[in-house]
């Protein structure tokens, strides 16, 4: 993971805890992280893929 955000003089780590969430969910590596917790069968990622593009 190469994301890094640096914690200003005098910033709230909770400010900083956020700008890091929100740059994560841009890159999407918290959903490529779910998303590969658990393996998952080609035919399970055939149709799941099939589903999304279905909605």
């Amino acid at each position: 993971m190469d994301t890094e955000v640096r914690v200003k003089k005098g910033e709230a780590i909770e400010r900083a805890l956020r700008r890091l969430k929100k740059k994560l969910d841009k890159e999407g590596t918290l959903k490529e992280l779910r998303n590969r917790r658990h393996y998952e069968k080609p035919s399970e990622v055939k149709r799941r893929e099939a589903k999304q593009r279905h909605r």
